[in-house]
């Protein structure tokens, strides 16, 4: 059996589980709410459901891939696989470091892209870079007009109104925020990624004891995504679960 029937096979029997936190919009309501977010835990490991939540053929079309939230992280190798997934489907990937550019070209390429894609790493970090560029409100911006924003990990959790609640997965280093972590506010939810999963079990556990009787917590590990189009809002997961995520217990011991 070839590679492509394999995975072909594999996105057959995706299992999907509805998780409803909200009602099923109408047509009327799509028009007026248009966001279209696809937030993930690990994007490599849902990578074949983003072009069914898409509803269109992803191959050629133009992703920007905002990268920053590695900048300040020792391993990166998660970034080339998530850039490897995003052109095994065909995309196009512009990339963009928002530490370094300049607004004038963060505008232009976010309005340019056909999709917007934020990758992990500190959360902070992310959102001190995204606020001391501009590139917070040009999101916001992009997303109320309804492009589809690809979060991952850090890329998710800056979709949510606040992201104090992920200091028990990120240290804080975004000493620029002056205690002021306000975010996106896009979504009214507040997602925790990697739950569960090595290294991140004990942080993801801690956000859940901590949070859960005060914030609108919704749990993603790696084989899972939030979507969220116009009101509806779903988590799926993907079945069988071959993670290509490159952090693992094992290697630990």
């Amino acid at each position: 059996m070839t590679q492509t029937v394999l995975k072909k096979t594999a996105v057959s029997i995706i299992v999907v589980i509805a998780l409803l936190t909200g009602f099923a919009c109408c047509d009327e309501t799509e028009k007026t709410n248009p966001r279209n977010l696809f937030l993930a835990a690990y994007f490599a490991d849902v990578a074949d459901l983003l072009p069914n939540f898409a509803g269109e053929d992803v191959s050629g079309k133009t992703v920007v891939f905002i990268s920053t939230a590695g900048n300040v992280e020792d391993d990166r190798s998660y970034i080339d696989i998530d850039k490897d997934a995003l052109e095994e489907l065909g995309l196009i990937i512009d990339e963009l470091d928002v530490e370094t550019a300049e607004k004038t070209e963060i505008s232009k390429k976010l309005a340019d892209a056909d999709y917007i894609y934020v990758e992990g790493g500190n959360t902070f970090f992310l959102l001190q870079e995204l606020r001391n560029s501009g590139t917070d409100k040009l999101l916001i911006e992009q997303i109320n007009k309804g492009k589809l924003y690809i979060g991952c990990s850090a890329g998710s959790i800056i979709a949510s109104k606040d992201i104090e609640y992920v200091q028990y997965l990120d240290k804080n280093l975004g000493p620029k925020l002056n205690g002021d972590y306000s975010a996106l506010n896009v979504v009214d939810f507040y997602p925790v990624p990697h739950y569960g999963d090595y290294p991140f079990k004990d942080g993801s556990r801690s956000i859940d004891s901590a949070y859960s009787s005060e914030l609108p917590l919704i749990r993603i590990n790696n084989s899972q995504v939030i979507t969220v189009k116009g009101e509806k809002i779903r988590t799926l997961t993907i079945v069988p679960h071959n993670t290509k995520f490159p952090f693992k217990e094992e290697d630990a011991e």
